[in-house]
């Protein structure tokens, strides 16, 4: 098998891709317009495979982080906030296009293998991975290997409800002005339409009136005061249940300016028993951990 990785994020507005070489480092990147449509979709990633393909003496194997979750019983997409993926056999149609040498996986599961193979959780038994983007997403690593769940959805906090809202007394008076929100997946209040890009800028505007892009918001502003508690709320509750080593945070807002820390500060209030052993921390390659883990989907031959 060749030497050569490549890896494809495909969350969010752009479609990144990276070859990576056997030590890890990035040969090339591309970044294009994510398609709003399957055929679309599919059609792009082949022909960008393709191009990398045209740098290389043979043909490298390729990992995908996607927005949902891959069902083997059904061989369909799953969960998918790009919609136009649920439903559909993403894996098989690219792997029909590409001669079999495609694996894909959450994009949550990539960045957390990334960031505890060669990132933030390296050496760290059990490590939580967080995407805080235009989407909520997570994964699991224990052991260095993924944990994907019976149901292919172990990590997806998103889809969770908001602890304690409008019922925190430190926070319910500023929630209190927050309209319910109604989420893609068909329920109401989950983590990912208050935590996610949209969620912190749809907050923003009910407290302050603003129309901002959640970039746009200054590190300042309540409505990011607020955001910080309700992402310590509601990782509390992955302790709870998970008790973690580590948790990454990573996508675009975990730029956000003290996150990390902050969050680690707040998480002990609102947890059963919190010593503050679990380390929050954000992902060592930034907003490149989803590709890279992408790579990791075909594990690095061995340098020496």
């Amino acid at each position: 098998m060749s030497g050569l990785r490549i890896g494809i994020d495909l969350g969010g507005t752009k479609i990144e891709a990276v070859l990576l070489d056997r030590t890890g480092r990035v040969v090339s990147r591309e970044r294009v317009a994510t398609p709003r449509d399957y055929e679309g979709t599919v059609t792009l990633l082949a022909d960008l495979v393709r191009r990398i393909d045209a740098a290389c003496d043979d043909r490298p194997p390729v990992g995908i982080g996607t927005p949902g979750a891959w069902v083997e019983s059904t061989r369909t997409m799953k969960n998918c906030n790009s919609t136009w993926l649920n439903g559909r056999p993403l894996l098989d149609d690219l792997n029909a296009a590409l001669d079999g040498r495609v694996r894909i996986a959450n994009d949550g599961n990539c960045l957390v293998l990334s960031e505890a193979l060669a990132g933030a959780g390296k050496g760290a038994r059990v490590v939580f991975g967080v995407i805080l983007g235009t989407g909520v997403g997570g994964g699991i690593v224990v052991d260095g290997q993924l944990l994907a769940g019976a149901n292919a959805v172990a990590g997806e906090w998103g889809h969770t409800p908001l602890p304690y809202l409008r019922s925190d007394p430190a926070t319910k008076r500023l929630e209190a002005g927050l309209a319910d929100r109604p989420c893609y997946c068909g329920r109401v209040n989950c983590v990912e339409t208050f935590l996610s890009g949209p969620g912190l800028a749809a907050t923003h505007y009910e407290l302050s009136g603003e129309r901002l892009s959640a970039e746009q918001i200054s590190p300042d502003a309540p409505s990011v005061d607020l955001y910080k508690t309700m992402l310590a709320r509601s990782l509390a509750q992955i302790v709870n249940v998970l008790d973690p080593d580590v948790i990454v945070l990573g996508g675009g807002l975990s730029n956000i300016e003290g996150l990390a820390p902050d969050v680690a500060r707040r998480m002990g209030g609102y947890g059963f028993s919190h010593e503050g052993r679990t380390q929050v921390a954000t992902a060592e390659h930034g907003d490149a951990s989803g590709v890279l883990g992408a790579c990791r989907l075909w594990p690095l031959p061995a340098v020496g």
